[in-house]
């Protein structure tokens, strides 16, 4: 008897960038707590893009 493959995903689309990355990988948005992945966290994306707009870009303020 042949085993049936898996039909599970373990995959998250980053709200960041777009890309789809292993859930496992990746951390939570500081504003809303969705999926952010471990690239854009590794870049320094602590937020996602609807919670950076509500923010706006506190770089100019500095």
């Amino acid at each position: 008897m042949a085993e049936q493959p898996l039909k599970e995903r373990d995959a998250m689309i980053c709200r960041a960038c777009g890309n789809e990355e292993r859930a496992s990988e990746g951390y939570p948005c500081d504003g809303c707590g969705t999926f952010i992945c471990l690239v854009c966290s590794m870049r320094g994306v602590t937020r996602c893009k609807e919670c950076q707009a509500k923010v706006g870009d506190t770089s100019e303020s500095a």
